[in-house]
């Protein structure tokens, strides 16, 4: 657990109780304050009631008189598409809101730090997709290296749950655009803006808000080194503010197409990840031998691994080596089964169109399981990213008007996954893959996309008797 800093003595309001929210409850009082808990579910505020915390509504008469900070949950709306009560309770009493990320950067550093050869160093990713496989690609090559390592944020344990990182250590943390957005301190050692397209456009009103929370994290603190998609227009755009001149080797970009600029660049192109310095290319990899990491767009993940590992210290053979022993995520590009010649993939994690057109170029001969509940942003580029499609298999509880996005890719609409596991299933021939890739959220049918993914597991499993 990391103890809270600076709140010794003081009242500290904590909104939402999930697992972050239980974990910031109690490292505020392992660092001395006196949390006072709520949620709008009345079984989590009998959990934190059990473990001795005080149960308070912030908006009841008074509740915050005295307190020094509302602390919120990432998932809790603070302004789009309306601020939650307790939050507007907390603006109009003039009570600093934060949140575990933001009370992570400030009590993260110890006061031994400055007696340690090497202090521990933090690493925050974060962007539109990919940034699952390429915080726990980070974490796992470090780890084959013999680096201590610990996997924190959006993915694995919570920011301040995890273990204070001793000499060496590497914190490695997932962000999402939810938890930057309202952090009122940001200092990560090394920052990873993998990509952007359109997700969450409704919390955070819009594209131009969706990419304010992301460059947040670059912009805030000012990090020591950046690694940085750029190719899209936004992390062009980031690349630019963060460099003091073409050569500045601080900032390392990362693209699939060919750059050879006079900086640091990663080109994940075609199956190879070179690295390219001062337009001279220093170091490659193959990286169509790495099974864990099928496709165009988990090779641009590979290379924003690559690029924070050789920041770190690491050699290009320790990295390769990492890549090569790291086996994926659940639900990303997951191989499930292989049934009489026919692949079946579990992508369930693909849930905005553009990350279920990468997953869709990372096949052939497809038999394509989508559908849910549509984001914001347009599902325009489903049907021209769609060539490797054999067939559409639709779920959902607005399968057929899903379905009308797809143009003139065959398609059927299964409603279910059991219908549309076993339809693609009876259809498929040896070679095709059976991918689940929703380009969509799951929340019409399952609690989330993990659940998604499991159920489309479970239905390949009674494949196999």
């Amino acid at each position: 657990m990391i103890p809270v800093q600076g709140f010794d003595g003081q009242r500290v309001a904590v909104l939402g109780l999930g697992r972050s929210g239980l974990a910031t409850a109690r490292a505020l009082r392992a660092g001395g304050a006196e949390a006072l808990c709520w949620d709008d579910g009345a079984a989590a505020r009998e959990v934190a009631a059990g473990e001795g915390f005080v149960v308070q509504d912030p908006c009841a008469e008074g509740a915050l008189e005295g307190v020094a900070a509302l602390i919120t949950s990432p998932g809790i709306p603070h302004l789009y598409p309306k601020p939650h009560r307790a939050i507007a309770a907390a603006w109009a009493a003039g009570v600093p809101v934060d949140n575990d990320v933001g009370l992570f950067f400030r009590s993260l550093a110890l006061s031994d730090w400055g007696d340690l050869d090497e202090p521990p160093k933090v690493v925050a990713v974060t962007g539109s997709n990919g940034k699952s496989t390429t915080s726990a690609l980070i974490a796992h090559v470090l780890e084959a290296a013999g680096r201590p390592v610990q996997l924190a944020g959006n993915i694995g344990r919570g920011v301040l749950d995890i273990d204070p990182p001793g000499e060496g250590g590497v914190v490695v943390l997932e962000l999402s655009s939810y938890q930057i957005d309202l952090a009122r301190a940001l200092t990560p050692d090394i920052a990873v803006f993998t990509n952007l397209s359109p997700d969450h456009l409704d919390r955070h009103g819009g594209m131009g808000g969706y990419f304010a929370a992301k460059a947040r994290l670059f912009t805030m603190g000012g990090p020591d080194r950046a690694v940085i998609g750029v190719d899209e227009d936004e992390g062009r755009y980031l690349a630019n503010q963060l460099a003091e001149g073409p050569g500045d080797m601080r900032l390392i970009r990362v693209s699939a197409q060919k750059i050879a600029g006079p900086g640091w660049d990663l080109v994940a192109r075609k199956g190879w990840l070179s690295e390219m310095r001062k337009g001279r290319q220093v170091a490659s990899i193959d990286l169509r031998q790495v099974a864990g990491l099928p496709g165009a767009h988990n090779h641009q993940n590979a290379a924003c691994a690559y690029g924070v590992a050789r920041a770190l210290g690491l050699s290009p053979k320790e990295i390769e080596a990492g890549f090569h022993s790291f086996e994926g995520l659940p639900h990303r590009s997951q191989r499930v089964a292989e049934i009489n010649g026919v692949s079946f993939v579990n992508d369930s994690k693909a849930t905005n169109v553009d990350a279920a057109v990468k997953a869709l170029g990372a096949f052939t001969r497809i038999r394509w399981i989508c559908g849910g509940l549509e984001k914001e942003g347009g599902m325009s580029a489903l049907a021209p990213a769609a060539g490797g499609v054999v067939k559409a298999y639709v779920i959902g509880r607005e399968a057929a008007a899903f379905a009308l996005h797809l143009g003139d890719v065959p398609h059927e609409v299964c409603g279910d996954m059991a219908t549309a596991v076993a339809r693609a299933a009876a259809e498929a021939e040896p070679g095709d893959t059976v991918l689940l890739a929703p380009a969509a959220a799951s929340f019409d049918q399952y609690d989330s996309f993990e659940h998604r993914g499991r159920d489309f597991m479970e239905q390949v499993a009674r494949l196999q008797g």
